[in-house]
Parts: C-alpha cells; structure tokens; sequence
C-alpha cells in the first residue's frame, strides 16, 4: 500500500511561518540594533566610556606667602600619597584593611579614613596615606592588582623656608576638621589644607584656590591603567606682606635668648616691617601632623611658644604710658607744660605713700623735665589732677587698649581702666587706681603692637593702621593696600612738648636712656623707658635700701619695655620692646631698641623696592 505523501501546500505554509518568524527575528534585532546604534548612540557610548574611565577633583597648589621684596614665606613641594577611589573598588573596608597590611595606618589615619567613607560621595577620593617614600611606592605598586580603586599621586605640602623665625606672622596649614568640611565641601579633597593662625588663617579664602580634573582609565576590577587627561587647578593667590623677611632675621639675632616681643613699624603708614615673639615653634609640623608628645610640650611651656605676644601678650606699660597722660593734662587744659610739681621723692595720699623710681626724688619740674628723667610723682599728680575719663579719652586714639584691625587672628586689646569698668566688674574705683594708673601700673596694660603703633602715632601726628599686607596678586590683577591715615585731633605744640621730653630722655646727657643713643652721624632717636613690676614691693624694702630686682628670681623680675621712633627731625620708624622679666627698660630694652633701630636705617627696607637679586617670580 503506498505511503500518502503530504501536500505541496503544506510545505509551503511551514515554510512561510518559518520565514516570517525568521523575518520578525532579524527585524527586531535590526530594529534594536538601529535604537542602540543611532537613537541611543550617544547615551551607550557614554555608558562605556564610564565603564573603563574614572574623573575626579584636583586639589589645587596654595598660594604662596612672600615678604616685600617677594622672598617666599610660605610655598610648595611634592608630597606622594595613596589614594581611594571608592567607586572602583566592590568592598571598600576590605581594600583599606589589606592597603594597612601592606602600609600600616596610625589610629588617627583609620579614624579619618573611616569618617571619610561614611561622609563622603563616592566620586570623591579617600585619603589613604600621606608622606610615602619610595619604598612605600613600590610595596603598593607590586600589590595593586589586590588594591582596586588605589593609586598612588603627587599632591603638595606646605613649606615655611624660615621656619620658626616668621610662624606667628605666616602661621600654619593642618589637615581639614569635620566643621571645616562643613563649612567648605572643597576641604574634603585630599591634600587640601585648613589655614590656622597667621596669615594662612586670615587669607585662607585668597591662598585657597579652584580645584582642577584628571579623567583616568580603569579596567573591570578598578585598577587604573593610566591617566587620560588633566585639568590643573587654578592656584591660590599670592599675598605679599609687608614684613622684611632679612630685617625680621636681624632682629630675632638682637633679641638672642631673650624671651622678647618687637615690632617694627613704618611711622608713616603703619606697615609691619617685623614683629618677633620668642619663643616660636616650627609651622612645618602641623602639616604632617603634630605628636602628642611634642603638643604636650609645647602647652606645659610656661613662656607659650604657639602665642604671638606681639599682638596678643598684654603687659602694663610703665612709663612708656607717661606720653599719653602728659598729651591728656595738655589737652585737659587743666595743666601747662609749663607748670611745675614738686618730687620729694613721694607722693602721700590717705594713709597710702607712692614712691618715685628716685629714692630722693627729682626737686620741682616741669612737663618735658618729667618725661625726660622719668618722674613717678609728677605723673602721679598729673594723673589725680585730670582724672581717669580724660587719660582713656587720650589713650584710645593713640592706639592703647584698643583691638587694632592687623590682619592676623586672635588679636587682644590692651585695658586703660575707668571707674565706670571698675563698676562694671563689681568694685569701686579708689583715687589710688588713678595714681598707679598715671605711671603705667595698675590695671593698665598693653600690647607690643599697641605700643608700636602708640610711638608711631606720636612721631607721625596721624592716626597711622597697623598692616601687615601689603598687596594681593590674583588672577585678575595686582590688588594694593594702602590704609588712610587722618591727622590726630591734637595741637602740634602739645606733640612738640612730648616729642621733646621723650628726645631728652635719650639725648640730654641727664636722660635716663642715655645707653639708647645712635651711633649714626647726623641721626637723632626719641623714645621712652618702661619698667613695669609684676610683683608689689612694699615699703620697708623700699625704704631698707638694700632692695635689688636683680636679686628676684627671674619670674618675679619687672618686664623691661622701650618705645621709639627716628630720625627725630623727620619720623620714618617706630620700634617697640618688650622684654619679659628684663628688670628695667633702660638697661635691657633701651640698648636692644637702639641696635634694632640701627639695623632699620641702614636697611632702610621702606626705602627700597627690590631686594638684590630676588624676583617676585620665585615666590610663586
């Protein structure tokens, strides 16, 4: 029987449903072929080219710190560290333990790096380690293929080139607290620096700077394979102080091992030519991290190595305050320069005896006789006879117990009392406050820079600001700084009377800071001494005469303190100092000033544009 054969319509039926199938196929995967190549083209494209590269934020160089004369203060160099990126590794907490098996991490290193993972957004590169040395490299070079994610980078440090001689002034960098980062997102960039003290604190916006890119290639486990373009960020602005980086290294060599605060200033418009305080530390430690140790050290010194006494130390001003009484009785027109006091060496009020610095006293003298030898009792009367209200109202303009506006931080006010202060705090004002007030004593204190800025103010006739910068180079230009300076409101003949007494004091042969007089042909220097005691000396020790200051321990020896302004005829500079525990002004501080000043006009540094052979070039 023979088999029935199928139909010739049958086959063709199956074939065409085959076809059509087929047909559909390649017409979906054509018609997805055409989405993905030339619809979504650009999107896939994108979606690969992030699959084998990894962008991320550049920290960008600090600006440099220069002097006046565009020496570098404060600048860069290289520093390699180790990096995370956190989006090319799988389990972030297992790269970091086996990076520590390979580099070991201090305590503090895995708290800042495990902050770092939770606060952070992943394109943001985590901190590893910094400060690694070649051997560091090659350890983790030989195992990056266990380390996805890890590179190692060149960032930058901060450099002080003078250390220790400018770190109050420059101040320091340190690595970013969690409020900085707060405040700041762009801090959360490794090898960004948080400004602390000094210019680097007060300028941190300026020296800053905008952030730069690098894009890298990565492959399929994040191990970078190489970078494929960079992007350097735009670096900090350059600020230029006024400080005269060679003047500031001559006067710290005058001062020695004194514990000591000097400042420099130009008479004419206020700027800063040096400040020193001593003891300082080194700024380039905090950048790398401090020891607990050596931070120990440093809070259990008793002479307080991180304060800037120039601006901060507060010390009563002895008779370097008498100036300023004598231009408050002459503006009181309550006294003459004319009008004579008596000194027998004493002055009686109540039950109370105040004495002169001269046992025997001084005989009757006059306004510019008292300033020149000295004289407590004159100024005792003076004082009494005027009244507190009326020497605050001299002193405050004259840049005493006042905040000054220098560009650095935590800068303190000196105090010059009035009864209405001492009410404030709960007490009563005696007559005897006003009597030690006259000579500088009491609840009066001051400042190194108020006193600088006192003696330039006196020498000057104007109300010249303390400065410390003197311009700002940004990319969009040079920006200058030059502060006004308005005329004091005081009648030259008063100034002429104080300026006498206190040229007197150095140049008539009966002053009392004889040992202060210029060796320089043709150049005369004024000033005024201090002694400011930190402990009472009564009556019987007074009066035994046997009493030496010297003989104290040190500690509980007067401070020493000397302002004073040159050339006399034609005001250029002012120098203060203050000397701790110097014992008197005219022997300690007195002799210091006048080598200082010696060192000023010959350097002229104001008188000068360029030092030689230094560019401003190579501060940047």
């Amino acid at each position: 029987m023979e088999t029935a054969r199928p139909s010739r319509g049958v086959f063709t039926r199956r074939a065409m449903l085959l076809a059509g199938g087929q047909l559909g196929i390649f017409g979906f995967l054509g018609h997805r072929l055409y989405d993905l190549q030339l619809v979504e083209g650009a999107h896939m494209s994108a979606l690969a080219a992030r699959n084998r590269t990894s962008k991320r934020l550049l920290a960008p160089a600090r600006g440099a710190i220069t002097d006046r004369f565009g020496v570098p203060l404060a600048g860069n160099s290289q520093n390699w560290r180790a990096l995370l990126m956190p989006e090319e590794t799988t389990d972030i907490h297992a790269t970091v333990d086996h990076f520590a098996q390979i580099i070991p991490l201090e305590d503090f290193e895995r708290t800042r790096i495990s902050r770092d993972i939770k606060n952070l957004r992943r394109y943001v590169p985590i901190l590893l380690k910094e400060f690694l040395s070649w051997d560091d490299m090659a350890r983790i070079e030989a195992q990056a293929f266990s380390l996805p994610g890890v590179l190692v980078d060149v960032g930058s440090t901060r450099t002080y080139p003078f250390g220790p001689q400018l770190a109050h002034i420059v101040g320091y960098v340190a690595p970013p607290t969690e409020k900085d980062v707060a405040r700041t997102p762009l801090l959360a960039l490794p090898g960004m620096r948080a400004g602390r003290e000094g210019i680097e604190q007060t300028q941190d916006d300026l020296l800053r700077g905008a952030p730069g890119m690098v894009e890298m290639e990565v492959n399929a486990y994040g191990r970078v394979l190489g970078e494929l373009e960079r992007v350097e960020g735009a670096q900090g602005d350059r600020v230029e102080l006024t400080i005269d980086a060679g003047l500031q290294q001559m006067v710290l060599g005058r001062i020695a091992d004194e514990y000591a605060s000097a400042v420099v200033m130009d008479c004419r418009d206020g700027a800063i030519l040096a400040m020193t305080s001593t003891p300082s530390f080194d700024p380039a430690l905090f950048d790398s991290g401090v020891s607990h140790a050596q931070w120990k050290a440093w809070m259990s010194d008793p002479n307080a190595p991180l304060t800037n006494k120039a601006v901060a130390g507060v010390y009563p001003p002895g008779s370097t305050f008498k100036p300023a009484v004598a231009l408050a009785a002459l503006k009181s027109g309550l006294v003459t320069q004319e009008d004579r006091f008596d000194c027998p060496g004493y002055y009686d009020l109540g039950g109370t005896r105040f004495h002169c610095w001269r046992k025997h006293g001084h005989g009757s003298v006059n306004m510019r006789q008292a300033l020149k030898y000295s004289c407590d009792v004159y100024f005792y009367k003076i004082a009494q006879k005027i009244g507190m209200d009326q020497i605050k109202d001299m002193a405050s303009p004259l840049g005493l117990g006042v905040t000054l506006p220098v560009e650095l931080p935590h800068v303190r006010a000196g105090n010059v009392p009035t009864p209405a202060w001492r009410r404030k705090k709960g007490h009563h004002w005696n007559r005897g406050d006003t009597v030690v007030a006259g000579i500088g004593q009491g609840f009066v204190q001051t400042t190194p820079l108020e006193l600088a800025t006192y003696a330039a103010r006196i020498a000057s006739g104007r109300e010249v600001s303390p400065h410390l910068i003197r311009r700002t180079v940004t990319r969009e230009g040079v920006k200058i700084n030059l502060p006004t300076a308005p005329g004091l409101e005081l009648q030259p003949e008063w100034l002429d009377v104080v300026r006498g007494g206190m040229f007197d004091v150095i140049n008539a042969p009966d002053g009392t800071a004889t040992r202060a007089r210029l060796n320089l042909p043709g150049i005369q220097m004024a000033g005024k001494t201090g002694s400011a005691q930190v402990r009472r000396v009564s009556r019987a020790q007074r009066e035994s005469g046997h009493f030496n200051s010297m003989k104290l321990p040190w500690e509980q020896r007067p401070h020493a303190l000397f302002i004073c302004y040159a050339p006399f005829d034609k005001p250029r500079y002012a120098v203060a100092v203050v000397v701790e525990h110097g014992n008197g002004g005219a022997a300690t501080a007195a002799p210091l000033a006048r080598l200082i000043m010696t060192d000023v006009l010959q350097r002229d540094p104001s008188g000068r544009e360029h030092a030689p052979g230094v560019t401003v070039a190579e501060a940047d």
